[in-house]
């Protein structure tokens, strides 16, 4: 075993950082945590407000999948640290969790707070030090400044972890500042991007007034990403003021970004009724509608209205409304351009960060030995529904024992 008197400062007490504090201590090490906030997991805590969603209890070579291009570099930290694994893991905290709807794994209390009291508490108990308060400044040769309340202060540590997380939400600690501490060390780092985000279109101010903030239920979204894949999605949007947002643009938001940063603007298409044939639709767009007006008819017909039937004024032009065939088609796939992905700062989290060549299997950087990354500030990428957690607390967990590796050689 390492020294006891070996010491890691860890920069970032969000869950990448808590992880790697825990596995640390536990192994007999000297471990303190810097922060430049007053509480350490803000983000954490916020992400929890609608129900903490840690992980997902779908198979592992589906959950695998939900990491894209870095599926590779991130399997070998999953399959060390699975969703199993992070359930057990919370149990040990004293807390039970249940599988959700689609397969989504919660806390039984459904709260964030009480996992991370807990999770502090042990920590505390191991012996973590958690100093508040100190904004990383960089490097005085070996050493480590921090900005502090009371000044400039200088650490000298053994091993370094940062775990600073990406640049969503910066007023909660992601800033991304480091990019630039970094990279003045000759780290290469791809550069941060929105990821889970909205995305900006063209509404009118009518249609803006009148409906952001609601739901489009049960809708299909379709396109055509990058490389010439169609995708193809159930779920459920939100107009926004500038254009979409919600869980269904949310899960194929990295498409999107790279579509619209090809491009210049992408066009998904909305299908307003997955469960009907577009035959089915233009044969009862077609029956007679007496004195119907239009508005009645795709309502007594279709069951459109509210959101749905303005939505298709928005889009189409008279003469495409008075036609059951043009109509009928856009009912299944209706065009919608959009321009840009929200800004990084509104984001749920962000795509890039130093990239995974920059980094030995311990997740140490090869160009500054013993100064090891984790969390979000690597360069991946994951949807919502636990997949950023889990892969946040694996590769805390990795750089830890990487660490741990390195003080053993």
């Amino acid at each position: 075993m390492p020294s006891a008197k070996k010491s890691v400062a860890i920069i970032g007490a969000g869950p990448a950082g808590l992880m790697a504090a825990e596995v640390l201590s536990q192994a007999g090490l000297a471990v303190d945590i810097f922060d430049a906030m007053p509480s350490a997991g803000r983000k954490f805590l916020m992400a929890g407000k609608g129900g903490m969603n840690i992980t997902h209890a779908e198979p592992f070579a589906q959950f695998l999948s939900r990491y894209g291009e870095r599926q590779a570099e991130l399997e070998p930290l999953l399959t060390e640290f699975t969703p199993d694994a992070l359930r057990t893991w919370v149990k040990g905290l004293g807390l039970d969790t249940f599988v959700g709807s689609s397969d989504r794994v919660f806390p039984t209390d459904m709260k964030a707070a009480p996992l991370l009291r807990a999770w502090l508490h042990r920590l505390r108990a191991n012996g973590v030090h958690l100093h508040m308060r100190h904004r990383w400044l960089g490097w005085a040769n070996h050493a480590l400044r921090f900005d502090t309340p009371n000044g400039e202060r200088v650490i000298d540590a053994d091993a370094t972890l940062l775990a600073l997380g990406g640049a969503s939400w910066p007023q909660l600690g992601s800033t991304g500042l480091w990019v630039d501490l970094l990279t003045a060390r000759g780290i290469e780092i791809a550069p941060l991007r929105p990821a889970n985000c909205g995305f900006e279109t063209g509404w009118s101010d009518y249609f803006r007034q009148r409906f952001a903030g609601q739901p489009l239920k049960s809708v299909n979204l379709a396109f055509t990403d990058a490389h010439g894949k169609s995708i193809r999605q159930q779920g459920e949007l939100t107009v926004s003021d500038y254009g979409l947002e919600g869980g269904l643009i949310y899960a194929v938001s990295a498409p999107l970004r790279d579509q619209i940063a090809i491009k210049g603007s992408v066009t998904i298409a909305l299908d307003l009724l997955p469960n009907r044939s577009q035959q089915n639709i233009l044969d009862r767009l077609s029956a007679a509608r007496g004195k119907d007006s239009l508005s009645n008819h795709l309502r007594k017909r279709l069951g459109i209205e509210g959101i749905k039937a303005t939505l298709l004024r928005e889009i189409l032009d008279p003469a495409a409304m008075a036609d059951p065939t043009r109509l009928a088609t856009a009912l299944k796939s209706l065009p919608i351009t959009l321009y840009a992905p929200r800004p990084i700062q509104e984001a749920i989290s962000s795509a890039g960060g130093v990239v995974f060549p920059e980094l030995n299997q311990g997740l140490m950087l090869r160009k500054l030995p013993g100064v090891f990354c984790a969390g979000e500030m690597l360069d991946w990428e994951a949807p919502t529904g636990g997949y950023l957690l889990t892969a946040c607390l694996a590769s805390g967990r990795a750089a830890a024992q990487g660490a741990l590796n390195w003080f053993r050689q």
